[in-house]
């Protein structure tokens, strides 16, 4: 390697070679390009909380504190009584220009103070020309980021010490007043720039949050499903097996019926269990007991009454056993109910309807508003995606909301198909139109 490939690849170099970019992608390239100022949000913090018929103007503020500031110039160079005219507008017009040209602007601001310089009579930084400099440095930097200002006020500084015959003095003016004024708007900016990198990391962790409660609620679903569907299998094919054993002479047809059915089942149930046992993570154990029902909603409810949390019970319609995918769902969807009533609404009642029609199940928690010294513990609103995620797995229907005095209400219906229904199994009256109320824990 040649000394000078060294000197080319050395970090001096690469920095230097840095800031020349920066200088000519900020302040030379595009310096023409047209860039209006847009107005504010109408939908800003600040904004919103005007009147409604001042809302729509005051979206132009910074077009019009813009003007304002090249009349402050204008008048400014007025105090030249020798080319008052063009002593006060020839500086303003930069001012204006950084409304639609900001890189542009900037260089007219240098050309202005040239001009006035030529033609006044207090040397370079005239009245004019100096409030100009530093109103145009402002806009500009405030138009684009904090390393253009820091190339406008190194070139300002460059530009008044050659004007002047290298003599820092007349322009350090102008350096430390730019200086100060560059520096509010560069931390402005960069406080803003971090409020919505903030802003865009919370969206992002939400959604991410949410996309992982999802995912979790629905590895849950398929658990517990691969338990109970595996469960079904291994009966179908266990009874399979021994079906020919309980008929005396069976046909061979009806033999190999009954092993084609085993090996169906064992080859499904094979397959539902490499398939859904990736889910599983590598310490669940399947659980010993069968998948809770509404058979047992009594038991939870029990538990959730040693808590605190009164609770009511109301049956409508012949109680029947439903499919155990069902009715599983509905118990889950219960438990949760009742677990936010914990979390939100200490020291309140709730109420659990269950409503058995020829179409599927309704069910309806319900929780008053929360009573007492305790305060509601914050959430994340986990439980009612899982809900949702259970409801879409049976093509049912949920709402959830608050309800007006303050509480918070949940209603699902999960459909049936009636060729899914077995034989209603009966309800303390025996009939469709028995209503059942239970209250903690009394009929």
């Amino acid at each position: 390697m040649t000394e000078t490939q060294t000197k080319t690849s050395s970090p001096e170099f690469r920095a230097a070679a840095g800031a020349i970019d920066g200088l000519r992608n900020d302040l030379l390239r595009d310096v023409l390009a047209y860039r209006p100022l847009p107005p504010l949000n109408p939908g800003g913090r600040l904004i919103r909380r005007l009147p409604e018929g001042a809302r729509k103007p005051a979206v132009w503020t910074p077009h019009a504190l813009v003007l304002f500031a090249a009349f402050l110039v204008m008048m400014a160079g007025f105090t030249e009584w020798e080319y008052r005219l063009l002593m006060g507008l020839v500086p303003a017009i930069p001012v204006v220009m950084t409304l639609v040209r900001p890189v542009a602007a900037f260089w007219a601001s240098l050309l202005a103070t040239v001009f006035c310089g030529v033609l006044g009579s207090d040397g370079l930084w005239g009245p004019g020309a100096f409030l100009a400099q530093i109103v145009v440095m402002v806009v500009v930097a405030a138009r684009t980021r904090p390393r253009t200002a820091a190339w406008m006020w190194l070139l300002t500084l460059l530009f008044g010490m050659l004007l002047e015959g290298g003599d820092p003095s007349i322009t350090a003016p102008v350096a430390v007043l730019s200086a100060f004024a560059l520096l509010v708007v560069a931390v402005v900016q960069i406080r803003r720039d971090a409020e919505r990198e903030v802003t865009v990391q919370r969206t992002v962790t939400a959604v991410e949050r949410d996309r992982r409660t999802l995912l979790e609620e629905r590895t849950t679903i398929a658990r517990e499903l691969h338990d109970v569907v595996a469960h079904h299998m291994s009966v179908v094919a266990i009874q399979a097996e021994a079906a020919p054993y309980r008929v005396e002479n069976p046909p061979p047809e009806l033999e190999q019926a009954f092993v084609t059915i085993r090996e169906n089942a064992v080859a499904a149930l094979t397959e539902l269990r490499r398939v859904l046992g990736v889910v599983r993570a590598e310490d669940y154990e399947a659980p010993d007991a069968p998948q809770p029902t509404l058979a047992v909603l009594d038991g939870l409810l029990d538990n959730v009454r040693e808590t605190g949390l009164e609770t009511e019970k109301v049956i409508t319609g012949a109680v029947r056993e439903l499919p155990q995918g069902v009715e599983l769902s509905a118990y889950r969807i219960v438990q949760e109910a009742l677990s936010n009533s914990l979390r939100h609404a200490p020291g309140a009642s709730a109420r659990v309807e269950l409503s058995y029609v020829l179409g599927g199940l309704g069910l309806r928690v319900v929780n008053g508003p929360p009573r007492g010294l305790v305060k509601p513990s914050p959430g994340a609103g986990h439980g009612i995606t899982g809900m949702r995620e259970r409801v879409a797995m049976l093509n049912g229907e949920m709402t959830a909301g608050a309800t007006a005095d303050g509480g918070y209400e949940i209603a699902v219906f999960l459909p049936v198909p009636l060729s899914d229904l077995p034989e209603p199994r009966g309800t303390a009256g025996g009939d469709a139109d028995t209503v059942v109320v239970e209250r903690d824990g009394r009929a």
